[in-house]
């Protein structure tokens, strides 16, 4: 059986990138949703569709476990997806998200009191950041700001476009007096060098690609059971709903060279 990354888009390379070069003995199936993204602008009940109907598809790829990369689908719909879907369909696989692990170390040992996250629209209407952190850390304060923006620059190899509204939306930040920034989506670590270019060198800027692969290793670590299910022949397959250009380009250039995608219906 194999690991399953899920995002809406190429967002979620970044993140597979860093896991498997964490953990490249395994055989992993990475699915990008390219043809309904953004997810940051769907309502939750398309995003619940979205996801449940991404993480069906990666099971019946022979998938035992799957990370939902994308910060979007992991606010709305992965809490409904681990108590109602996989004990009715799938209760022998595991689905992963990224929010608490990423506050845990946005909060770790309580060091920070002001705490910034960028997001997609969904991702900051549904104040999971907020919520999940007042449990964690009660006495922290987070900033929240939707930088819509900048997902679709993203996607369209559009960078230096990408960077300069980066810097409107930081110094909306900034002037909270942010010690900590969490780059709430799996596309804002393609932009995390500028992020600490316009932040400065005392802000801590918390990106997911260096966050979930430690995870993933401890929580593999920690379930013997399921790793044992997970064949190991470094196998690696990239599937999306709709290749574009775009993602092409952004692919060859995070993986130094051209992967091979495969368009699929789902």
């Amino acid at each position: 059986m194999k690991i399953g990354i899920f995002d809406s888009g190429l967002g979620g390379l970044v993140i597979a990138k860093s896991i498997i070069k964490k953990l490249p003995q395994y055989d992993y199936v990475y699915l990008g949703d390219t043809k309904n993204l953004p997810y940051g602008e769907k309502t939750p009940a398309q995003i619940f569709n979205y996801t449940k109907t991404a993480v069906d598809f990666l099971f019946r790829q022979d998938c035992a476990l799957v990370i939902v990369a994308c910060n979007t689908s992991s606010a709305l719909a992965l809490r409904k997806i681990q108590q109602q879907y996989l004990p009715r369909k799938y209760s022998d696989r595991r689905v992963l998200g990224v929010v608490i692990p990423t506050l845990e170390e946005a909060d770790k040992n309580h060091r920070h009191q002001r705490i910034g996250v960028i997001g997609t629209n969904a991702t900051i209407r549904s104040h999971i950041y907020k919520k999940e952190l007042g449990k964690i850390d009660p006495k922290a304060r987070i900033y929240e700001l939707a930088t819509p923006k900048l997902v679709p620059l993203i996607e369209k190899n559009s960078l230096h476009l990408a960077e300069k509204t980066l810097e409107l939306y930081m110094k909306t930040l900034q002037k909270q007096g942010i010690e900590a920034l969490i780059l709430g989506c799996t596309h804002y670590p393609i932009l995390k060098k500028e992020v600490r270019k316009l932040g400065g060198k005392k802000l801590v800027v918390v990106s997911q690609d260096e966050i979930i692969p430690n995870k993933l290793s401890d929580y593999l670590q920690r379930h013997l059971e399921m790793r044992k299910k997970i064949s190991r022949k470094s196998q690696k397959e990239f599937l999306v709903t709709k290749v574009t250009p775009g993602f092409q380009a952004v692919a060859k250039r995070l993986f130094g060279k051209e992967i091979k995608l495969k368009a699929v219906k789902i």
